[in-house]
């Protein structure tokens, strides 16, 4: 019983896996059905097994034969292996003989080869970047070209390649000697291109239109300076365009370029002037004060010294001037004494007195002051560069001088405003003095005359 109770739930766990995908209900089987089944499962799983015992068969005698044709394969890969190695090691041998045999007939000519590349690899940089090549191209491609293959053992140079390096060289020192003209493409400002006659000052400096032009090795173009040099030196490039013959001065750049660009670099004097900043437009105000402060004086003590020096002339006192009023107050008071008549005329001469040195004092206040506004800019400057080392270290050399130069621009600011100050203030204060010294001594010269009127003696 206990074995049939197995055999059951045996026969019940193949149906369930024979039937897994069937969802529909079934009637109960009985038991002969079940066996009737079993026995059908059983049949075709056998039918099956020898399916697949027949396809695995035949797969292992496929198998054996892709075993057979790889080993087959791999043996003529190992006698292709030794017999490329021995041809390899043939070949070592055949080289080093063949080098060999090349170092001994070339003898003395492997050193000139030598020396030939060195020289056309130095040509090739040299006339890449030569102003020269703007006029005449291409010249760069053909030492590069050279020097590769000079590079190479097996390549050696023709007849043909010597004479045309000894060719370049001899045409780079004959043209480093000639002014050429030549018509070209050129950059102008704004980026835009214009077919212009440029004139080449050897292997110097290019000019164009009075310009001086920069020339870009990397594109093979021709471009206009975007900061000319200052007029002294574009007004001879000027000049040398326009010469058809005969010397002209020109301003010539011996290093190709490089003295040119720090020229342009350096800040002009309107630039200077703003590197001042607030300090420096103030110095710059009060400069201009002074200067308009000076020519008022200048023309007010003109005019009043001439007006004097025509009532010198006239015995009759005018009130158009200075001296007039001062000779009027003898007039005014003509039976006065001596003593009083001299108060008079030192009350008139001081009452005339502002007005000849007026605004004098504000000039010497500003050739005092424009220095110490100087000193401070410089020194408001200074804090700022010390502050920036703080933050940014010493390790850049340029930021240190920009900002020393900067800060001295201030201090040239007040001295250039100081010192024709000075000279302003010590002409006008001369002359104001002398004018006023010619009063005095017309006064002098009134209070003797009355002095020597009252103690006339009487005549009976």
């Amino acid at each position: 019983m206990k074995l049939f109770t197995q055999m059951t739930k045996m026969a019940l766990f193949v149906a369930s896996l024979s039937f897994t995908g069937s969802s529909l209900a079934a009637e109960p089987m009985n038991l002969d059905s079940l066996l009737k089944t079993l026995e059908e499962g059983k049949s075709a799983q056998s039918v099956q097994n020898q399916q697949r015992e027949q396809a695995f068969a035949t797969r292992q005698n496929e198998q054996v034969q892709m075993l057979k044709n790889t080993q087959a394969k791999r043996n003529q890969m190992l006698v292709e292996s030794e017999r490329l190695e021995t041809q390899f090691e043939e070949n070592e041998v055949k080289l080093a003989n063949l080098t060999d045999t090349l170092s001994k007939r070339m003898g003395s000519l492997k050193e000139l080869f030598g020396v030939l590349q060195q020289v056309a690899g130095d040509s090739s940089n040299k006339f890449a970047t030569s102003v020269v090549s703007a006029q005449i191209p291409g010249r760069s491609a053909f030492m590069d070209e050279l020097a590769q293959k000079m590079g190479s053992t097996s390549k050696l140079a023709s007849i043909e390649d010597i004479e045309k390096v000894w060719y370049e060289l001899q045409r780079e020192m004959t043209e480093q000697g000639k002014v050429s003209r030549f018509n070209t493409t050129v950059i102008v400002e704004g980026g835009n291109k214009a077919e212009q006659e440029v004139l080449r000052v050897g292997a110097f400096n290019l000019i164009s239109n009075g310009k001086y032009l920069e020339y870009n090795p990397g594109t093979n173009t021709l471009s206009e300076l975007t900061r000319q040099p200052v007029s002294r030196f574009t007004a001879t490039a000027s000049d040398l365009q326009n010469a058809k013959s005969g010397a002209v001065q020109f301003a010539l750049d011996p290093t190709g370029g490089s003295i040119l660009g720090l020229l342009v670099q350096a800040p002009d004097t309107a630039e200077q002037v703003h590197q001042g900043g607030a300090v420096g437009y103030v110095i710059l105000g009060v400069g201009l004060l002074a200067l308009l402060i000076a020519i008022e004086r200048f023309v007010s003590l003109l005019l009043v010294g001439g007006k004097i020096r025509r009532q010198l002339k006239d015995n009759v006192a005018r009130d158009d001037n200075p001296l007039g009023r001062v000779m009027k107050v003898k007039d005014d008071y003509p039976n006065v004494a001596y003593d009083t008549l001299e108060l008079k005329l030192s009350e008139a001469i001081l009452r005339e007195m502002p007005k000849i040195t007026r605004n004098l004092t504000l000039i010497k206040i500003i050739s005092v002051v424009a220095p110490l506004l100087g000193l401070l800019g410089t020194v408001t400057g200074m804090i700022n560069t010390f502050q920036a080392i703080t933050l940014f270290g010493t390790g850049d050399p340029k930021l240190m001088a920009g900002g020393i130069s900067q800060a001295l621009v201030t201090t040239v600011l007040g001295l250039v405003v100081a010192i024709p100050t000075v000279f302003i203030y010590t002409l006008l204060n001369t002359r104001s003095k002398g004018l006023l010294l010619i009063l005095q001594e017309q006064s002098a010269g009134i209070i003797a005359e009355r002095s020597e009127k009252e103690h006339k003696p009487w005549c009976y």
